[in-house]
């Protein structure tokens, strides 16, 4: 279960929430906590928290960065093609996990928009890190997705709301059932 900590995101939160969002939460969920090219005392401020268990980085953070808070982390890769993707893949070898989503121009993510399946297949079949797939997933593609691509696991966000920033038990149930079924 993820939450958005990017403050230009319309789906972001405050670090001051995460107690009230995550309480009754159990310890067999992974709760992780979303950045973009963030200020190092905006992590140590969601740490504090002690509601965390993964950091995702989607903007321009190297390695360093990424492990010097002590979490395990996942980074996203904005897939442009293979050779791209391999390369900032290669810039991570520490992520416990790598993130594909499509390359927007000016969207750090979270655009709800696919890129080529095909690509993705093959970087979970070359990389060493296991790999999580996003944009534009549903519960009308995500069994698709995960037949054709096999990645470690996937993320979903705008692709189970009912209107923006509200999510669809019904369709969360479905993409979840969509899942499990592969």
């Amino acid at each position: 279960m993820g939450v958005v900590i990017y403050p230009p995101s319309s789906r972001a939160i405050s670090p001051d929430q995460l107690s009230d969002i995550f309480d009754g939460i159990g310890p067999e969920t992974q709760r992780v906590a979303l950045f973009v090219d963030p200020e190092e005392d905006l992590v140590n401020r969601v740490l504090a928290s002690e509601c965390i268990d993964l950091l995702q980085f989607h903007g321009n953070e190297d390695q360093d960065f990424c492990e010097s808070f002590g979490l395990p982390y996942m980074k996203a890769i904005r897939v442009r093609n293979a050779i791209q993707a391999l390369e900032e893949i290669a810039a991570h070898p520490a992520a416990q996990k790598i993130l594909l989503d499509k390359y927007v121009e000016h969207a750090p993510g979270g655009t709800g928009q696919t890129f080529d399946w095909d690509i993705a297949a093959e970087l979970v079949e070359v990389s060493a890190t296991p790999i999580v797939l996003a944009g534009g997933l549903d519960e009308k593609n995500v069994v698709a997705a995960l037949e054709s691509v096999r990645p470690a696991g996937v993320d979903v966000s705008s692709g189970v709301e009912q209107s923006h920033r509200i999510k669809s038990i019904k369709k969360l149930k479905s993409f979840i059932q969509g899942v499990r079924s592969v």
